[in-house]
């Protein structure tokens, strides 16, 4: 049975009578005000943004690894019954409770991964975001340029939270498209950190690596992805999960679907991105990435 934390709520000195009864996940929660809508709409599951999106990408054994980028950036590991904590950032969730089932997550974040391509816009690198991939590839590396994506600060592994944003590296002869590639190169180094940062914390052998969220639409960055943890990643059709995994777990409640396991008929792969030998001339470029990185860190005080 899950409880609220006694402990954490007397530290905090809130009331527990002021708490909610803890639900599952897919249930009847009672229903919308008719006002609103012209009906009164069933309630049936109540459910966060990334335990959504693992269950809509069909997660559900131990070992499953989702990646979501959009805004920020979210990778999510199916822990099984047990909770997973890290002192290296990474932290456990409830993916979700339906009846017996009980299934935990570990979580890492980075807080700058879309905002990443959207500051290449505002500052007229790019008139167009889907178009980066294409002008990433339009030069053969970064010319140099490395850029940390820090306008959040730097999250798991790293937990700087006085980390800067940086570009460096620039030269005369510096172009638009280096500046492009070594943005979008940025994100995909990120993610080389969580995932080694799951590897060694949990020891839990990986299944597999399915992406989605709007810059998972980004060929180059996911094929860079998964050149440099040489694992295939598996993006799905339909990139917006979350709305999806709140849409399964509502119709479980009311018997639209019967089991989970009918998902996994119902998700599509859209592309798989296998591994390429590019990594002997990338791991030079990361090292150099890494150095930038520690030049922007502890930047602001206070």
């Amino acid at each position: 049975m899950m409880e609220w934390s006694t402990t954490l709520f007397g530290v905090l000195d809130i009331p527990m009578n002021i708490l909610p009864q803890v639900q599952d996940t897919s249930g009847h929660f009672g229903s919308c005000c008719p006002e609103h809508f012209g009906a009164s709409i069933p309630i049936t599951a109540v459910v966060g943004d990334q335990q959504s999106a693992m269950f809509a990408q069909c997660c559900y054994d131990v070992g499953d690894v989702k990646y979501s980028m959009g805004t920020g950036a979210f990778i999510d590991l199916n822990t099984g019954r047990k909770p997973h904590a890290s002192i290296a950032g990474l932290y456990p969730l409830v993916g979700w409770k339906i009846g017996d089932e009980l299934v935990y997550l570990a979580e890492g974040t980075v807080h700058d991964s879309g905002t990443c391509l959207e500051w290449l816009k505002a500052v007229g690198l790019c008139s167009d975001i889907s178009a980066t991939s294409r002008i990433a590839q339009s030069v053969s590396d970064s010319g140099g340029v490395y850029f940390v994506p820090a306008f959040s600060g730097l999250q798991t592994p790293i937990n700087d939270d006085k980390a800067c944003a940086g570009l460096i590296g620039i030269t005369r002869e510096t172009s638009k498209a280096h500046i492009t590639r070594a943005v979008l190169e940025s994100l995909a180094f990120r993610f080389k950190l969580l995932y080694e940062t799951v590897l060694t914390e949990t020891k839990i052998p990986l299944n597999y690596i399915r992406a989605d969220g709007g810059v998972s639409n980004n060929d180059f960055v996911m094929q860079l992805i998964s050149d440099i943890v040489a694992q295939p990643i598996d993006r799905p059709s339909h990139v917006d999960m979350t709305s999806l995994g709140a849409a399964f777990l509502a119709g479980l409640a009311v018997g639209i679907w019967e089991d989970k396991e009918e998902f996994k008929l119902l998700r599509q792969t859209e592309k798989v991105f296998e591994p390429q030998s590019t990594w002997i001339m990338y791991k030079p470029i990361i090292t150099e990435w890494e150095r930038a990185v520690k030049r922007s860190l502890k930047w602001y005080k206070g």
